[in-house]
């Protein structure tokens, strides 16, 4: 059960109202975790405003997915876990088998085992990653500016991980399967 108040869709008004009018334009519906983080608009617009920025970057719709998964299984959040599966299984087209993997922070394409390895290494470290960490996810074919995009995912999807803990966002997509 949710533990902050759920703004639902015929409940906002003004500004809020737009943001979710946008949302159901685009998603076809206000999921959950929007209509909990509508009790602030600045909360909301803030999570899609960068998710929406780090979609128009250089990381493939697949390797953005992975990386949401990877933080979001590391973090604990079955909310974003069932979520982006789905997002990644039905949208994008990842496996079920490399979405489970990427769960682990592994995948059998090299080039995004070492952008999750990655991934990995600075979660561990804050960010205090060795040079070798860098070289190896650069020898993997990876920019800079994708580095920084994946940084950016970390941090997206942490947001959004935490605000489902402390909501205890309520399951509106299919639980994602167990590890």
């Amino acid at each position: 059960m949710p533990r902050l108040n759920v703004i639902a869709p015929d409940q906002a008004t003004g500004p809020l109202k737009e943001t979710y009018d946008g949302i159901t334009k685009k998603m076809g519906k206000v999921v959950n975790i929007f209509q909990g983080m509508g009790n602030s608009p600045a909360a909301l617009n803030a999570y899609l405003s960068m998710s929406d920025a780090l979609a128009q970057g250089e990381l493939a719709a697949e390797e953005r997915e992975l990386v949401y998964l990877a933080v979001s299984e590391g973090n604990g959040c079955n909310y974003c876990v069932s979520a982006h599966t789905m997002i990644a299984t039905k949208q994008v087209g990842v496996s079920e088998s490399e979405t489970l993997k990427a769960r682990r922070f592994q995948s059998s394409d090299k080039k995004h085992a070492a952008l999750l390895a990655f991934v990995r290494k600075v979660i561990e470290t804050k960010g205090f990653v060795e040079d070798d960490d860098l070289n190896d996810v650069r020898q993997a074919g990876y920019s800079d500016g994708q580095l920084a995009e994946a940084i950016g995912y970390i941090g997206l999807a942490t947001f959004s991980n935490l605000f489902n803990h402390v909501h205890d966002t309520p399951l509106d997509f299919p639980q994602a399967p167990k590890l």
